[in-house]
Protein backbone atom coordinates (compact mmCIF):
# COMPACT_ATOMS: atom_id res chain seq x y z
CA UNK A 1 0.00 0.00 0.00
CA UNK A 2 1.31 3.71 -0.82
CA UNK A 3 2.11 5.56 2.52
CA UNK A 4 4.04 8.82 3.37
CA UNK A 5 7.05 8.01 6.14
CA UNK A 6 8.66 10.39 7.65
CA UNK A 7 12.32 9.30 8.48
CA UNK A 8 13.82 12.43 9.99
CA UNK A 9 12.74 15.95 11.67
CA UNK A 10 12.97 18.69 9.14
CA UNK A 11 11.02 20.61 6.43
CA UNK A 12 8.05 19.37 3.70
CA UNK A 13 10.64 17.88 2.26
CA UNK A 14 10.42 14.69 4.56
CA UNK A 15 7.17 13.97 3.95
CA UNK A 16 8.58 10.74 1.21
CA UNK A 17 5.76 8.64 -0.45
CA UNK A 18 6.78 4.88 -0.05
CA UNK A 19 5.39 1.41 -0.21
CA UNK A 20 4.98 -0.35 3.10
CA UNK A 21 2.93 -3.54 3.28
CA UNK A 22 -0.69 -3.64 4.32
CA UNK A 23 -0.69 -4.05 8.53
CA UNK A 24 -2.75 -6.13 10.01
CA UNK A 25 -5.45 -5.24 13.42
CA UNK A 26 -4.21 -6.74 16.20
CA UNK A 27 -6.83 -7.14 19.65
CA UNK A 28 -8.37 -4.20 20.21
CA UNK A 29 -7.87 -2.91 16.79
CA UNK A 30 -9.12 -1.54 13.37
CA UNK A 31 -8.08 -2.14 10.08
CA UNK A 32 -9.20 1.09 7.93
CA UNK A 33 -8.94 2.09 4.26
CA UNK A 34 -8.61 6.01 4.35
CA UNK A 35 -10.84 7.68 2.30
CA UNK A 36 -9.76 10.93 2.75
CA UNK A 37 -6.86 12.50 5.56
CA UNK A 38 -7.22 15.67 7.23
CA UNK A 39 -3.96 18.00 7.19
CA UNK A 40 -3.30 19.84 10.71
CA UNK A 41 -0.91 21.75 11.87
CA UNK A 42 -0.45 19.30 15.01
CA UNK A 43 1.46 17.22 11.76
CA UNK A 44 3.50 20.18 11.56
CA UNK A 45 4.42 20.34 14.79
CA UNK A 46 5.55 16.27 14.89
CA UNK A 47 7.38 16.73 11.21
CA UNK A 48 9.40 19.39 12.98
CA UNK A 49 10.27 17.51 16.12
CA UNK A 50 8.57 19.61 18.39
CA UNK A 51 6.22 16.87 19.90
CA UNK A 52 7.87 13.91 20.26
CA UNK A 53 7.69 11.02 17.88
CA UNK A 54 9.62 7.73 17.65
CA UNK A 55 10.77 7.72 13.80
CA UNK A 56 10.15 6.61 11.25
CA UNK A 57 6.38 6.78 11.50
CA UNK A 58 3.45 7.33 8.96
CA UNK A 59 2.66 10.71 10.28
CA UNK A 60 -1.21 12.62 10.33
CA UNK A 61 -3.93 12.24 13.07
CA UNK A 62 -7.18 12.39 11.59
CA UNK A 63 -8.81 10.37 8.62
CA UNK A 64 -11.78 9.01 8.15
CA UNK A 65 -12.28 5.80 5.48
CA UNK A 66 -14.20 2.35 5.72
CA UNK A 67 -13.47 -0.23 8.23
CA UNK A 68 -11.76 -3.18 6.31
CA UNK A 69 -11.15 -5.42 9.51
CA UNK A 70 -11.16 -6.14 13.12
CA UNK A 71 -8.94 -7.19 15.74
CA UNK A 72 -9.64 -10.01 18.41
CA UNK A 73 -11.95 -8.36 20.97
CA UNK A 74 -13.23 -5.37 19.29
CA UNK A 75 -16.94 -4.83 19.77
CA UNK A 76 -19.33 -2.27 18.16
CA UNK A 77 -17.54 -2.00 14.53
CA UNK A 78 -17.18 -4.29 11.61
CA UNK A 79 -16.71 -4.62 8.35
CA UNK A 80 -18.17 -2.10 6.25
CA UNK A 81 -18.53 0.64 8.60
CA UNK A 82 -18.08 4.45 7.97
CA UNK A 83 -15.71 5.52 10.07
CA UNK A 84 -13.46 8.28 11.23
CA UNK A 85 -10.27 8.82 13.90
CA UNK A 86 -8.30 11.85 15.36
CA UNK A 87 -5.14 11.81 17.88
CA UNK A 88 -3.63 8.67 16.23
CA UNK A 89 -0.67 8.36 14.08
CA UNK A 90 -1.10 6.81 10.42
CA UNK A 91 -4.02 8.74 8.73
CA UNK A 92 -1.55 9.57 5.69
CA UNK A 93 -1.63 6.05 4.05
CA UNK A 94 -4.02 3.69 2.18
CA UNK A 95 -4.85 1.54 5.15
CA UNK A 96 -4.38 2.01 8.70
CA UNK A 97 -4.32 0.18 11.83
CA UNK A 98 -5.94 2.39 14.70
CA UNK A 99 -7.18 1.38 18.76
CA UNK A 100 -11.01 0.75 18.53
CA UNK A 101 -11.62 2.86 21.44
CA UNK A 102 -10.72 6.58 19.47
CA UNK A 103 -12.65 5.12 16.31
CA UNK A 104 -15.78 7.29 16.06
CA UNK A 105 -18.87 6.33 13.97
CA UNK A 106 -19.82 8.39 10.74
CA UNK A 107 -23.95 9.23 10.36
CA UNK A 108 -25.65 8.86 7.43
CA UNK A 109 -25.85 12.55 5.83
CA UNK A 110 -21.68 13.24 6.59
CA UNK A 111 -19.81 12.36 3.45
CA UNK A 112 -16.03 10.87 4.56
CA UNK A 113 -14.54 13.93 3.19
CA UNK A 114 -16.63 16.04 5.65
CA UNK A 115 -16.11 13.82 8.21
CA UNK A 116 -12.28 13.63 7.84
CA UNK A 117 -12.51 17.33 7.84
CA UNK A 118 -14.39 18.15 9.96
CA UNK A 119 -13.39 15.84 13.49
CA UNK A 120 -10.28 17.14 15.15
CA UNK A 121 -11.04 20.76 14.38
CA UNK A 122 -14.67 20.47 15.00
CA UNK A 123 -13.91 18.96 17.91
CA UNK A 124 -11.59 21.27 18.93
CA UNK A 125 -13.61 24.18 18.47
CA UNK A 126 -16.09 22.19 20.38
CA UNK A 127 -14.44 22.39 23.63
CA UNK A 128 -13.08 25.92 23.28
CA UNK A 129 -16.85 27.67 23.02
CA UNK A 130 -18.09 25.11 25.20
CA UNK A 131 -15.85 24.01 27.88
CA UNK A 132 -12.62 26.27 27.83
CA UNK A 133 -14.68 29.44 27.77
CA UNK A 134 -18.52 28.47 27.77
CA UNK A 135 -19.72 31.11 25.18
CA UNK A 136 -22.93 32.62 26.40
CA UNK A 137 -25.43 34.45 24.16
CA UNK A 138 -24.39 38.11 23.60
CA UNK A 139 -20.49 37.23 24.09
CA UNK A 140 -17.97 39.37 22.09
CA UNK A 141 -15.47 37.09 20.78
CA UNK A 142 -11.83 36.97 19.03
CA UNK A 143 -11.15 34.28 16.47
CA UNK A 144 -7.71 34.44 15.16
CA UNK A 145 -6.68 33.12 11.54
CA UNK A 146 -10.99 32.74 11.18
CA UNK A 147 -10.52 31.94 7.56
CA UNK A 148 -8.76 28.72 7.93
CA UNK A 149 -10.37 25.60 8.14
CA UNK A 150 -10.15 25.84 12.76
CA UNK A 151 -11.23 29.41 12.20
CA UNK A 152 -14.19 29.25 10.15
CA UNK A 153 -15.56 25.80 12.27
CA UNK A 154 -15.08 27.65 15.71
CA UNK A 155 -16.53 31.35 13.97
CA UNK A 156 -19.56 28.79 13.12
CA UNK A 157 -19.57 26.94 16.53
CA UNK A 158 -19.22 30.65 18.27
CA UNK A 159 -22.12 32.20 16.34
CA UNK A 160 -24.25 29.07 16.72
CA UNK A 161 -24.12 29.65 20.96
CA UNK A 162 -25.34 33.85 19.80
CA UNK A 163 -21.57 35.35 20.26
CA UNK A 164 -20.52 37.87 18.58
CA UNK A 165 -17.68 37.48 16.40
CA UNK A 166 -14.49 39.75 15.21
CA UNK A 167 -12.09 37.85 13.26
CA UNK A 168 -8.50 38.43 12.25
CA UNK A 169 -7.02 37.18 8.44
CA UNK A 170 -4.26 37.57 6.83
CA UNK A 171 -5.62 39.32 3.26
CA UNK A 172 -9.63 40.81 2.23
CA UNK A 173 -9.73 37.98 0.59
CA UNK A 174 -9.76 35.51 3.65
CA UNK A 175 -11.89 38.45 5.83
CA UNK A 176 -14.88 37.64 3.02
CA UNK A 177 -14.43 34.25 3.57
CA UNK A 178 -14.74 34.68 7.49
CA UNK A 179 -17.85 36.69 6.72
CA UNK A 180 -19.20 34.44 4.63
CA UNK A 181 -18.89 31.85 7.64
CA UNK A 182 -20.56 34.29 10.42
CA UNK A 183 -18.05 36.98 11.75
CA UNK A 184 -19.81 40.18 12.53
CA UNK A 185 -16.53 42.08 11.82
CA UNK A 186 -13.28 41.37 10.62
CA UNK A 187 -9.90 42.54 10.42
CA UNK A 188 -6.46 42.30 9.71
CA UNK A 189 -3.42 41.47 12.44
CA UNK A 190 -1.67 45.26 12.17
CA UNK A 191 -3.12 47.18 15.09
CA UNK A 192 -6.09 44.39 16.13
CA UNK A 193 -6.27 45.34 19.93
CA UNK A 194 -6.61 48.65 19.40
CA UNK A 195 -9.31 48.02 16.99
CA UNK A 196 -11.47 45.45 19.01
CA UNK A 197 -11.25 47.87 22.17
CA UNK A 198 -13.37 50.64 19.69
CA UNK A 199 -15.45 48.00 18.60
CA UNK A 200 -16.26 46.88 22.87
CA UNK A 201 -16.51 50.35 23.98
CA UNK A 202 -12.89 49.59 25.14
CA UNK A 203 -14.46 46.86 27.27
CA UNK A 204 -12.69 44.12 25.21
CA UNK A 205 -13.81 40.58 24.49
CA UNK A 206 -15.04 37.96 26.89
CA UNK A 207 -12.71 35.32 25.07
CA UNK A 208 -9.94 35.18 22.37
CA UNK A 209 -9.61 31.76 20.50
CA UNK A 210 -5.93 32.09 19.48
CA UNK A 211 -4.28 29.05 17.01
CA UNK A 212 -1.33 31.88 16.43
CA UNK A 213 1.13 31.84 19.03
CA UNK A 214 3.79 34.51 19.38
CA UNK A 215 2.55 37.06 16.62
CA UNK A 216 -1.00 37.53 18.07
CA UNK A 217 -0.60 36.83 21.91
CA UNK A 218 0.28 40.07 23.55
CA UNK A 219 -2.93 41.78 21.24
CA UNK A 220 -4.37 38.98 22.26
CA UNK A 221 -3.98 39.69 26.06
CA UNK A 222 -4.84 44.01 25.44
CA UNK A 223 -7.90 42.63 24.11
CA UNK A 224 -9.64 41.12 26.77
CA UNK A 225 -11.97 42.17 29.10
CA UNK A 226 -11.48 42.30 32.71
CA UNK A 227 -11.53 38.59 33.99
CA UNK A 228 -11.83 37.47 30.01
CA UNK A 229 -10.06 34.02 28.90
CA UNK A 230 -7.69 33.64 26.72
CA UNK A 231 -7.20 29.98 24.95
CA UNK A 232 -4.10 29.81 23.55
CA UNK A 233 -4.71 26.60 21.76
CA UNK A 234 -2.02 26.49 19.21
CA UNK A 235 1.16 28.61 17.68
CA UNK A 236 0.89 28.24 14.10
CA UNK A 237 3.03 31.68 13.72
CA UNK A 238 5.59 30.41 16.26
CA UNK A 239 6.12 29.41 20.27
CA UNK A 240 5.09 32.10 23.18
CA UNK A 241 8.24 33.11 24.84
CA UNK A 242 7.79 32.77 28.70
CA UNK A 243 6.52 35.40 30.36
CA UNK A 244 5.93 37.17 34.19
CA UNK A 245 2.01 35.82 35.36
CA UNK A 246 1.74 39.24 36.62
CA UNK A 247 1.22 40.43 33.45
CA UNK A 248 -2.62 38.86 33.87
CA UNK A 249 -3.26 40.85 36.70
CA UNK A 250 -2.22 43.87 35.21
CA UNK A 251 -4.55 42.90 32.13
CA UNK A 252 -7.59 42.61 34.36
CA UNK A 253 -7.36 39.38 36.13
CA UNK A 254 -7.20 37.67 33.31
CA UNK A 255 -6.91 33.97 32.57
CA UNK A 256 -4.35 32.06 30.32
CA UNK A 257 -4.55 28.48 29.06
CA UNK A 258 -3.01 26.42 27.12
CA UNK A 259 -5.80 23.77 26.14
CA UNK A 260 -5.14 20.52 23.66
CA UNK A 261 -7.77 18.43 22.63
CA UNK A 262 -6.45 14.87 24.37
CA UNK A 263 -7.52 16.24 27.36
CA UNK A 264 -11.28 17.05 26.53
CA UNK A 265 -11.74 13.47 24.82
CA UNK A 266 -9.82 11.63 27.45
CA UNK A 267 -12.73 9.19 28.15
CA UNK A 268 -14.54 7.67 25.40
CA UNK A 269 -18.12 9.08 26.21
CA UNK A 270 -16.83 12.60 26.19
CA UNK A 271 -15.24 11.73 23.00
CA UNK A 272 -18.19 9.78 21.21
CA UNK A 273 -20.49 13.13 22.78
CA UNK A 274 -18.23 15.90 21.14
CA UNK A 275 -18.00 13.99 17.61
CA UNK A 276 -22.05 13.37 17.77
CA UNK A 277 -22.33 17.07 18.17
CA UNK A 278 -20.08 17.88 15.39
CA UNK A 279 -21.42 15.55 12.48
CA UNK A 280 -24.76 16.55 14.04
CA UNK A 281 -23.50 20.49 12.95
CA UNK A 282 -22.09 19.38 9.25
CA UNK A 283 -25.67 16.54 8.70
CA UNK A 284 -27.62 19.26 9.86
CA UNK A 285 -26.08 21.94 7.61
CA UNK A 286 -25.42 23.75 10.66
CA UNK A 287 -21.94 23.96 10.14
CA UNK A 288 -20.89 24.44 6.37
CA UNK A 289 -17.23 22.63 5.91
CA UNK A 290 -15.22 24.44 3.64
CA UNK A 291 -12.34 22.58 1.96
CA UNK A 292 -9.46 24.51 0.50
CA UNK A 293 -7.88 22.07 -1.52
CA UNK A 294 -7.38 18.35 -2.16
CA UNK A 295 -4.18 16.64 -2.71
CA UNK A 296 -2.99 13.46 -3.77
CA UNK A 297 -1.51 11.43 -1.07
CA UNK A 298 2.24 11.58 -2.77
CA UNK A 299 1.46 15.66 -2.39
CA UNK A 300 1.74 15.81 1.39
CA UNK A 301 4.47 17.84 1.27
CA UNK A 302 3.16 20.43 -0.98
CA UNK A 303 0.15 20.09 1.36
CA UNK A 304 2.12 21.16 4.29
CA UNK A 305 4.41 23.76 2.28
CA UNK A 306 0.82 25.41 1.63
CA UNK A 307 -0.15 25.21 5.26
CA UNK A 308 2.91 26.99 6.73
CA UNK A 309 3.16 29.52 4.20
CA UNK A 310 -0.66 30.81 4.62
CA UNK A 311 -1.43 30.02 1.37
CA UNK A 312 -4.25 28.03 2.34
CA UNK A 313 -8.05 28.56 3.31
CA UNK A 314 -10.55 26.31 4.80
CA UNK A 315 -8.93 22.29 5.43
CA UNK A 316 -7.04 20.57 3.36
CA UNK A 317 -7.15 17.17 2.69
CA UNK A 318 -4.72 14.35 1.55
CA UNK A 319 -6.90 11.94 -0.88
CA UNK A 320 -5.30 8.15 -0.85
Amino acid sequence: MRAIVITRNGGPEVLEPAERPVPEPGPGEVLIDVAAAGVNFIDVYYRKGAYAQELPYTPGVEAAGTVAAVGDGVRGFSPGDRVAWANVQGAYAEKAVVPADVVVPVPDGVTLEDAAASLLQGMTAHYLTRSTYPIREGDTVLVHAAAGGMGLLLTQAAKALGARVIGTASTPEKERLAKDAGADVTMGYDGFADRVRELTGGEGVAAVYDGVGAPTFDGSLASLRRRGTLALYGAAGGAVAPFDPQRLNKAGSVYLTRPTLLHYVAEREELLERAADVYGWVASGAVNVHVGHRYDLAEAASAHADLEARRSTGKLLLIP
